[in-house]
């Protein structure tokens, strides 16, 4: 509080007889407001130092007074929320409403504040449950038990409520688990703030004569060491206190009496006071910018103090919103003329907006960006500051900044369905420029002179979607190698490239295969998730994939935001995209041996392939005190020397291997507690003894200056090769000629490790976004790659699903050219030379299996009653690799799709901008065989569906729904999955629950275990449940029943459709008015996916039968498919139930009034037609199929 400090405003919030009594207030964080709530639930707003009325809105109501009173008022970037009794309200600043939320639990809430999410608050009251809001969509997400009735909360580095007994309890942000209690030495708590790790509370305390009043001091609470400090003496009686918001140390106090005092609370004796003209306080608050202070007194008069030079309420305050003001209209007397007496104006010369289009010009170009390279290496001078020029354009060049929201990417191609429609006789100009940009990527290379264009591999790739979504863009256009690549519409797909490189280090692909294969159940496990996405990666071939299920899993932990990873963090932090690549590489290497851990119990094998233990010897800096301690670490942080750049090319510090030996070998100098000294002092890291170091190396290349990216630059910086020679405490790392004349020596310890890849960072233009590669060396994960007669490394770039062959040269190489694209390397990853193409797939003979046995349910629920699981020897399977299941599935969404429309004139186009996100809600797979067993499809064909022999066909042995929170669910599509609303919930649904991660497991170890999936549209099941399957595992019927196999394109045939028009069968119905959602002969309409995946397995089967006639024979029964097809449109004709007949609804024919189908089928099980009864023509009738 300065000296200058006095009152500035007094204003009167409120009327008594009126009952618009004040009850609390707050100032804004955002706008010069201040926020006032009252008794009657009314909350209004002032503005400036004068206290200008702004806004007034009805928050509260309640059938009585009390009901009304605001008692909290918490502030947000999307308005201000008021706290009453029964129920939370949010409003803008402007006064309007975003939400208002009541909920039966809430009796007597009194108390609010923000959570570690500051999406979301805690609400908590003198009541037994305490609220976990979402402030975004106004939604109670948990009802949590409270462990007191609390008045007040205040969030720091806890969440510190007070309760009604002068007790404060410690609440963890993120669980709301009770950690700690204080007894504060009041009766009762009246007033108290929290800010950094520091906590002041005021309080009664009761006389000898049982009076309560205000306690003569303010007692301080250390929150970082749990324990109470000295407290603020305050004669008049500490009523209320505030923490300065930049002066961490001084707080404000105020008593009853008016009386304040600015006191420092590591300096009690420093005091400042003053006394304000209020007769009695009810209230006080502190601006955020600790520049004002507010008052409230027993008149309901706000008294505002604070320099009259320099007063605001927000230190960055932004710009508030008044209404324009309304001017008068003029009044016009009708009654001297009609409308059409008023004559339009006639103009003689051309008006100013007819502006000749030569001299229009665009104005208000955008600055250009400066180079962070310019920002960083930025020194003062006499009149500002100086810089090295970045030479990124030539001097004096002007830049067209117009065009710099338009980021340069490639160029997309055609959309497959495009491509269908061209003949190969007939190609058209876009075909054969496609054709001229493929050829051209296929050749582009970085070189020194910089001719051709680089930014075709290295810049960013972006999906296009057509009306048919995702699966309509041809990837392959991008990637003609055996190697998949990962798609980047998911969030967090950022992190692609460094899942690549982990992909194609063999060792750490064992890892996490073995640990996949292993009985590891925990939703959440990222370790379990790589080698999902490693198996799938390998099967895949060359055929993109995307990590959903892994990013999910990473997006969803807690940790990795708390580091600010995750890509919704990443947009408000000034971080490169290089220094946030590198941390989520330290997480998810300490993640992996976590995860490890919870199965094998220890973290042995991990340790051996990633990490380097050793000892290190840390002194003291004042009493020399040296302790030794365990410094195991899973990344290796390069850092590189400080020497003069010019001698970059000579001196031998600025080699790899000598900067990498500096850096194992770091003696750096930080802040620690000494034992010897019992304070923090200043400590130095004076030496490291290695214990071992590990089969895979990696290294966090990071570049501390854009001076050090010359380093990279000087030719073959990076080794192909390095040695790591350890001996005793003797630590040597030898590259080039030293390396191979220690190799031709043979010496003895000396360990070889080669470059399996690294991740960039690409920069190109200035308009071009930064992104990540990885750029690998894939021969290190060939197990034949010793076999092939060329010793060159097969060296390939993946740029997200980009994949290109490069170069040894310039995949090793990183020139700084104006032209090129920059690649800064952020991640090294070297593996033991011994393990090049050390694939171990022993996992497949080791899989644990009990989840296909052992029925799992997180809501104790049985499943389907037709469900019966796999016996524990998982016989039929095991006696036969290729056994068939029928799959089907089930999804929800998440996300609608959003389009686009833009409008040219008269042209308007409309475009997808993201497909619609899906999640699983079911899973359905049957048996496909009797149990006893059948070695080859030929023998299954041989069993009768309907005989007693084959009592197992089509059974189901899964069917789990995925547990989904009722939140992130949009649209549950209930006409075609079947879900309904709470069939998800654990605490609602009457059907088995599972994890996301079990359902999923469940059918990876079936596609591992050499299963046949047969169902209906698998392609697209498949992709949505993130599963790859070779097509030697799949029998679509989608595909069988297409014409030439689905290779020309065109029209697919519907499941419903195949039902009726091969088995006279429907299935998939809508659902009847009055029926209740079950047909007339107890089967439930709709999808249902048992029923689905049941008719997909007959329909294989019949397949598989009508090809024993020959190939002309199953190419006549697909065609008379499809001449049934056309005849009724592709659509089966509308079933003439019982009560339909007797209505006179039918039309002539049992199944829809279609002629005698003229196709001759035949086949052992396929059923004849009968004739309907006289007079209702000939047709199918329900069982019967219209092929005969």
């Amino acid at each position: 509080m300065e000296a200058d400090w006095n009152e500035i405003t007094r204003i009167s919030t409120g009327v008594a007889t009126k009952l618009l009594r004040p009850t609390t207030f707050v100032f804004d964080d955002n706008q010069e407001l201040l926020w006032v709530g009252h008794d009657n639930g009314r909350v209004a707003s002032f503005f400036g130092p004068d206290l200008q009325r702004y806004t007034s809105v009805i928050a509260a109501d309640g059938p009585t007074p009390a009901d009304r009173s605001i008692r909290q008022l918490l502030l947000h970037q999307k308005g201000i929320l008021s706290l009453a009794p029964r129920s939370i309200h949010l409003n803008n600043r402007r006064g309007l409403t975003q939400w208002h939320l009541v909920h039966e639990q809430m009796t007597d809430v009194s108390c609010m504040s923000f959570t570690a999410n500051p999406s979301q608050i805690l609400v908590a009251g003198r009541q037994q449950s305490m609220f976990l809001v979402d402030i975004e969509k106004g939604e109670i997400l948990q009802e949590l038990p409270s462990p007191n009735f609390y008045i007040a909360i205040k969030k720091s580095r806890y969440l510190c409520a007070a309760t009604i007994d002068g007790a404060i309890d410690f609440l963890d942000p993120s669980t709301f688990n009770l950690i700690a209690t204080w007894k504060a030495p009041y009766a009762a708590i009246i007033d108290m703030d929290a800010r950094n790790d520091l906590l002041v509370i005021c309080g009664y305390t009761s006389s000898h004569l049982g009076q309560q009043n205000a306690a003569p001091f303010a007692s301080v609470y250390d929150l970082r060491l749990q324990k109470a400090l000295a407290p603020i003496p305050f004669h008049a009686g500490a009523a209320y206190v505030r923490l300065h918001p930049r002066l961490h140390t001084t707080s404000f106090v105020a008593s009853q009496t008016g009386q304040m005092q600015v006191v420092d609370l590591m300096n009690p004796t420093a005091v400042n006071l003053r006394q304000a003209n209020a007769g009695f306080v009810l209230g006080m608050d502190l601006s955020p910018s600790g520049e004002a202070l507010a008052i409230l007194d027993h008149d309901y008069f706000i008294h505002l103090w604070g320099s009259p030079t320099k007063i605001h309420f927000c230190k960055l305050s932004q710009e508030t919103e008044f209404p324009d003001q309304q001017s008068k209209v003029p009044l016009v007397d009708w009654q001297k003329g009609s409308l059409n007496s008023i004559g339009m104006p006639y103009y003689t010369e051309k008006l100013l907006s007819a502006w000749p289009s030569h001299l229009v010009f665009d104005v208000g170009a955008p600055p250009s960006q400066i180079d962070p390279a310019i920002l960083y290496s930025l020194q003062p001078a006499g009149l500002g500051q100086y810089a090295l020029f970045s030479r990124k354009t030539r001097r004096y060049q002007v830049e067209n900044t117009r065009n710099a929201l338009n980021e340069a990417s490639q160029a997309a191609p055609r959309f497959l369905s495009e491509k269908a429609k061209d003949t190969p006789r007939s190609r058209s100009k876009a075909g054969r420029e496609t054709s001229e940009i493929s050829e051209e990527l296929a050749s582009a290379t970085l070189n020194e002179q910089g001719q051709e264009e680089p930014s075709l591999k290295y810049g960013n790739v972006e999906i296009k979607y057509s009306r048919f979504g995702v699966d309509d863009f041809d990837f392959r256009f991008y990637n003609k190698t055996e190697f998949s690549g990962l798609e980047t519409h998911i969030t967090n797909s950022y992190i692609n490239a460094l899942l690549q490189l982990y992909r194609f280090t063999p060792l750490l692909r064992n890892i996490a295969l073995h640990h996949a294969a292993s009985s590891c159940h925990w939703e959440n496990c990222l370790l379990c998730e790589l080698g999902f996405l490693v198996d799938m990666l390998e099967k895949a071939r060359g055929v993109n994939c995307q990590a959903t299920n892994l990013l999910r899993s990473f997006g969803a932990s807690r940790e990795a935001s708390n580091l600010n990873l995750l890509e919704q963090n990443n947009q408000s932090i000034s971080s490169t995209l290089s220094a946030t690549v590198q941390g989520v590489n330290r997480f998810f290497l300490g993640q992996i041996a976590h995860d490890f851990r919870q199965i094998a119990g220890s973290i042995h094998e991990v340790d051996l392939s990633l990490a380097t233990v050793a000892k290190e010897s840390i002194q003291c800096m004042v009493c020399r005190n040296e302790i030794v301690r365990p410094g195991t670490t899973y990344v290796n942080e390069l850092i590189f020397p400080n020497h003069d750049l010019k001698l970059a090319g000579r001196h031998a510090a600025f080699k790899f291997s000598n900067i990498l030996k500096a850096s194992l070998e770091r003696q750096s100098q930080s802040r620690g507690w000494c034992e010897n000294c019992h304070r923090y002092q200043q400590q130095n890291f004076i030496r490291r003894n290695f214990q071992h170091l590990p089969y895979v190396l990696m290294i966090n290349a990071s570049l501390p200056n854009p001076k050090t990216r010359h380093i990279w630059a000087l030719p073959n910086f990076l080794p192909p090769e390095i040695g790591i020679l350890l001996q005793g405490d003797t630590l040597q790392i030898l590259e080039g000629p030293d390396l191979l004349a220690r190799q031709r020596s043979n010496t003895r310890n000396l360990v070889t490790y080669e470059l399996v890849g690294y991740v960039a960072e690409v920069s190109g233009s200035d308009h071009d976004r930064p992104h990540l590669v990885s750029v690998i060396n894939t021969d290190i994960s060939d197990p034949e790659s010793h076999a092939r007669s060329s010793n060159s490394p097969a060296w390939h770039l993946l740029n997200d699903f980009l994949v290109s062959p490069l170069s040894t040269a310039e995949a090793q190489n990183f020139p700084l050219l104006p032209s090129s694209a920059l690649k800064n390397p952020s991640i090294l990853t070297y593996q033991i030379h011994s393990a090049h193409g050390a694939l171990d797939d022993t996992w497949l003979a080791s899989l644990n299996t009990t989840l296909l046995s052992n029925p799992y349910s997180i809501n104790q629920m049985p499943p389907h009653s037709s469900c019966q699981p796999l016996p524990p020897n998982l016989s039929p399977i095991s006696a036969n690799p290729s056994y068939p299941i029928a799959l089907d599935t089930e999804f929800v969404e998440f996300e609608p799709p959003v389009f686009e429309t833009s409008n040219h004139g008269s042209n308007s186009t409309t475009e997808m901008v993201r497909p619609s996100r899906t999640g699983l809600a079911r899973v359905s797979v049957l048996r496909g065989a009797p149990s006893k067993g059948v070695s080859s499809n030929t023998d299954l064909n041989a069993n009768d569906p309907n005989s007693d022999d084959d009592a197992d066909f089509a059974t189901p042995f899964i069917d789990d729904y995925i547990v989904t929170p009722h939140s992130l669910i949009h649209d549950y599509k209930t006409p075609y999955s079947g879900i309904r609303p709470g069939d998800l919930d654990p605490t609602r649904s009457s059907h088995n629950l599972v994890p996301l991660k079990v359902a999923y497991k469940k059918l990876w170890l079936l596609l591992n275990l050499g299963c046949v999936f047969v169902g209906h549209g698998l392609g697209a099941d498949f992709r949505k449940v993130n599963l790859q399957v070779p097509k030697s595992q799949v029998r679509d019927t989608v595909v069988l029943f297409a014409k030439d196999g689905g290779r020309g394109g065109g029209r697919l045939l519907s499941l419903r459709f195949l039902a009726w028009c091969v088995f006279g069968e429907w299935i998939q119905e809508e659902a009847e008015e009055g029926s209740g959602g079950v047909g007339p002969a107890g089967e439930k309409e709709g999808h249902d996916s048992i029923v689905d995946a049941a008719m997909a397995l007959r329909l294989w089967r019949k397949w598989e039968e009508w090809k024993e006639l020959g190939e002309a024979g199953l190419r006549e029964m697909i065609e008379g498919v499809w001449r049934e097809g056309e005849r009724v449109r592709f659509k089966p004709p509308r079933r003439v139930r019982d009560r339909d007949r007797e209505n006179g609804k039918g039309n002539g024919a049992g199944g829809g009034g279609i002629d005698a189908p003229s196709v001759a089928v035949s086949g052992r099980n396929t059923p004849e037609v009968r004739l309907s009864a006289p007079g209702q023509g000939v047709g199918p009738v329900l069982g019967e199929s219209p092929l005969r």
